[in-house]
């Protein structure tokens, strides 16, 4: 594995996200993707199917890089309306798991007044390394 994660004592236990991840490898760069369709139009009527289809997106790109979610190194989610996704963090949490498992990069989440498309609820933004051994693009 390319990646270690890093969470000192002193930091408290992370949950849903690593202090620190360190890794060796190809470093790949995800843009910031919400929920936008291939038409160019934002789907999903809440938070929860939002988050989704913005995740499946920064998945599609990091395997066409060559990589997996196993890779994910560092995502920061940028949200409209952070009590709606507090409130919602068990169904979110739900979508992780289904699509990523129970790998936790370094994360962090941040509430901003709005995004690039007025009706998209949150973005997902990082980078992934990818080891050596699976270098194939």
């Amino acid at each position: 594995m390319s990646l270690s994660h890093v969470n000192p004592p002193d930091l408290g236990t992370p949950s849903g996200f690593s202090h620190a991840v360190v890794g060796e490898g190809r470093i790949v760069f995800l843009a910031g993707q919400t929920a936008l369709s291939p038409e160019g139009v934002i789907v999903g009527d809440g938070v929860v199917e939002q988050f989704e289809r913005a995740l499946t997106s920064i998945l599609t790109s990091l395997r066409a890089a060559g990589g997996g979610p196993e890779h994910l190194a560092s995502l920061t989610i940028y949200i409209v309306d952070m009590e709606d996704y507090k409130s919602h963090g068990r169904e979110i949490g739900a979508v992780w798991r289904r699509l990523i498992g129970r790998n936790y990069p370094a994360m962090a989440g941040i509430g901003v007044s709005r995004l690039w498309d007025i009706e998209a609820l949150v973005e997902v933004q990082g980078f992934a390394v990818i080891p050596p051994a699976a270098d194939s693009v």
